[in-house]
């Protein structure tokens, strides 16, 4: 194998450890990303040695700690595990620059794989959420209930972007054009209110999957560092601190959130990469 494609193969070995690990654990091993930011370090700072340049290793700490820091504000803000955060950061360290015989994306690499991340996420978390929903009745009960009590608010905030949309399309086109196409300006304006009545009710799903599907009850025991509990509205886990805390308050079980494994979205983000370039391209041109 050619020496230039171990950061690649490095890279798509360790996320799909990392996503049957987070899926059959929930929990990904502090030393899989570890150990693949290492052998970027490596990879690279050879590179730089025999190009006789900066640049190589140069890159892959931009890539790789500026990564870091957006999963380390992520995992602060509650919505990422620390290893995904770490997985990220080992990414930007592995692929700073397109693999050898992939330049299909308009924007640097690592910054369409980011991207990829994202949109690749969201479908998968929905997917997760759906797929855990049907294995409880009740989450689509609270849901359609939900729905129904705020049906004149969603109404009402699709109707308004409708007509500033619509309003917004007839100046545009007669300024363009000097012709009113009130057609084509309706047209334009039912993707924002459709949109606005979608995202919101994909919110509430999400939300009534999150009250009544990702909770667990679990003994004080086996609370672990980095674990959220159900009853805080902290944006970090459980500190060592805290654990010692609740096991001094003759407490037997906490309720803790349980999260979506994300870990999955980071290799099919990046075979989507490899194979589409930048996904954000395809999904605007199907609109």
């Amino acid at each position: 194998m050619d020496i230039n494609y171990i950061p690649l193969a490095t890279a798509f070995i360790g996320t799909i450890i990392a996503a049957i690990w987070d899926l059959k654990t929930t929990e990904v091993p502090d030393q899989l990303p570890y150990i693949m930011i290492g052998i970027g370090l490596l990879f690279y700072g050879y590179q730089s040695i025999i190009e006789m340049s900066i640049w190589p290793i140069a890159n892959s700490l931009i890539y790789g700690l500026a990564f870091l820091g957006f999963g380390g504000f992520m995992y602060y803000m509650g919505q990422w595990g620390g290893a995904d955060a770490f997985i990220l950061s080992a990414l930007g360290f592995l692929l700073p620059v397109a693999p050898l015989g992939f330049t299909n994306t308009i924007f640097q690499f690592p910054i369409s794989y980011f991207i990829n991340v994202f949109l690749v996420g969201s479908v998968y978390m929905l997917l997760y959420a759906v797929v855990f929903a049907l294995k409880n009745k009740r989450i689509f009960s609270d849901f359609y209930m939900g729905m129904k009590a705020n049906s004149r608010m969603i109404l009402a905030s699709s109707l308004v972007t409708l007509i500033v949309f619509f309003v917004a399309s007839l100046i545009t086109t007669q300024l363009i054009y000097q012709s009113l196409d009130i057609m084509k300006a309706l047209l334009y304006s039912l993707y924002p209110f459709v949109s606005v009545a979608l995202i919101y009710a994909v919110l509430k799903f999400v939300k009534a999957v999150e009250i009544h599907g990702f909770k667990r009850q679990i003994p004080i025991s086996q609370l672990k560092v980095g674990d959220m509990l159900l009853s805080e509205r902290k944006l970090i886990g459980v500190t060592k601190e805290d654990i010692k805390t609740l096991r001094k308050s003759g407490k037997k079980y906490v309720d803790i959130k349980l999260g979506v494994p994300f870990a999955v979205a980071f290799p099919v983000a990046l075979l989507v990469t490899l194979l589409y370039g930048d996904l954000i391209l395809f999904l605007v041109k199907l609109i």
